[in-house]
């Protein structure tokens, strides 16, 4: 594990994916809100934000594969949700305790190879698990047990999907990308990693 205390070059980066990430996240609000508009009619509305939900993990998950780092995924991840709600997210500070929970979930697998693997199989992990944490969070405050387990099923299994994409599958790509091209603040390479 990396014990080395934060840099600024990781304060840079840290707030950098932040401020990007602010406005990704709140751009898939929009989407999700334009596709809870197309879907309503026919009932199923409560599904519009569900294939944006893994997006919403990519900040933390970037950041501590970057960094590699405890905890800079999770506070990366606050960051951005807070800038999101500055710039006009309409879910408010519920958002901030949402990102915590998310970030996490994404940080959890890294804890158990104590930040020193960083493969496909720890990013799907992580997407996963913050899957499972957000369902949680957003089923207690949804109350998921009144809707008809169908619909609960279905918001669940349309989160995991967009999950592993956007979160275990394209996050780790552009961190790799983003590795060969020198921008890791470690020795590791993309080789070493993905073994």
């Amino acid at each position: 594990m990396n014990k080395n205390k934060l840099t600024l070059r990781d304060y840079l980066l840290m707030a950098l994916i932040s401020v990007v990430f602010g406005v990704v996240y709140l751009l898939a609000v929009y989407a999700g809100t334009a596709l809870t508009t197309i879907l309503t009619p026919f009932g199923l509305g409560v599904l519009g934000y569900e294939p944006f939900y893994g997006i919403w993990y990519m900040a933390a998950i970037i950041t501590t594969y970057l960094i590699r780092k405890p905890l800079v995924g999770i506070v990366t991840e606050v960051i951005a949700a807070l800038i999101e709600v500055l710039l006009g997210n309409m879910f408010g500070v519920m958002v901030l305790i949402s990102a915590f929970i998310q970030g996490v979930g994404v940080e959890l697998p890294f804890t158990f190879t104590r930040y020193e693997k960083y493969t496909y199989k720890v990013a799907m992990a992580s997407a996963v698990s913050a899957t499972v944490l957000s369902f949680l969070w957003t089923g207690f405050r949804s109350n998921y047990l009144a809707m008809d387990w169908r619909i609960v099923a279905a918001i669940f299994v349309i989160r995991l999907l967009s999950s592993l994409f956007f979160t275990g599958y394209l996050s780790k790509l552009i961190c790799d990308k983003l590795d060969k091209a020198g921008i890791l603040t470690n020795q590791l390479t993309a080789r070493e990693v993905s073994e």
